[in-house]
């Protein structure tokens, strides 16, 4: 007769079997987590490159070149003037796709007389034979931006005359727009199009060559623009009757009106 012990393991056999399989089989395998979204960095917004363009004049006067520039611009062509570090101001103007279409369009001002002569402009900002030191655009972003800062230092000086690229210099937009153009970039024309035609950048993470914006009037509207130069510093066209300067942001004047970074590289 089998004992107590024995009939009460062999009632409880059961019961665990049961418990066993009811607990192996509510526990699942670990499950994957679902794919959550990733947060991607922004889509740099990049900037038009210009092709080939025209180079002409050689001035020892800025109000010289600026007055040359805005007869360009009557001919529906974006110039800028620039100093070509022999003492003397240059102008390159237009945006071609090729160096036959660049060529035709100055073979046609210099028969109607807007210029007396020209030099075709690469797009890597060679141009054989044009005076002044030849000048190569870096490809790499960290040349670049030391390019744009020494295009910037260029202009050190230049007086501000309201207008832009016409007959009067530049204002600020226009000097960020030229510093570009000279490295082969195109910016829009206005300090506010240019602001929303760049990146978002944390002031801390600002590099040379990206551009500071303000609103000088308040109300967050875009006003002025200058670019920055490393170091909390930029170079800008302040105001009419003032030259083109280095300033820098820490001045309380400017860290009231600042409004934000944008990068373009």
């Amino acid at each position: 007769m089998p004992s107590i012990d024995s009939r009460s393991r062999s009632r409880l056999t059961p019961v665990l079997a049961a418990t066993l399989f009811l607990v192996l089989g509510c526990a699942r395998p670990p499950q994957p987590l679902p794919d959550r979204p990733v947060a991607r960095p922004p889509v740099q917004k990049a900037l038009p490159r210009l092709g080939f363009t025209l180079q002409a004049g050689a001035f020892a006067k800025v109000e010289n070149a600026a007055r040359f520039s805005q007869s360009l611009q009557a001919q529906g062509l974006e110039a800028a003037y620039y100093a070509s570090g022999d003492g003397l101001y240059r102008v390159r103007f237009g945006d071609f796709p090729t160096r036959e279409m660049a060529r035709s369009r100055g073979e046609a001002l210099k028969t109607a007389g807007v210029i007396e002569a020209f030099w075709v402009v690469a797009p890597d900002g060679s141009a054989p034979g044009a005076g002044g030191p030849v000048r190569f655009r870096p490809s790499d972003e960290r040349g670049l931006r030391a390019s744009l800062v020494e295009s910037a230092r260029g202009y050190l000086g230049v007086p501000y005359l309201f207008g832009g690229t016409t007959e009067r210099g530049f204002d600020c937009s226009g000097l960020t727009g030229a510093v570009y153009r000279l490295n082969g970039l195109r910016l829009p024309r206005s300090s506010q199009a240019q602001f929303d035609a760049g990146s978002p950048v944390d002031l801390d993470s600002a590099q040379p060559g990206d551009l500071l914006f303000f609103a000088t009037g308040g109300g967050g509207r875009i006003s002025h623009v200058g670019l920055y130069v490393g170091e909390g510093a930029f170079i800008h066209a302040p105001r009419p009757g003032q030259g083109i300067r280095l300033d820098e942001l820490s001045d309380r004047y400017f860290q009231k009106a600042f409004a934000g970074v944008r990068t373009y590289l």
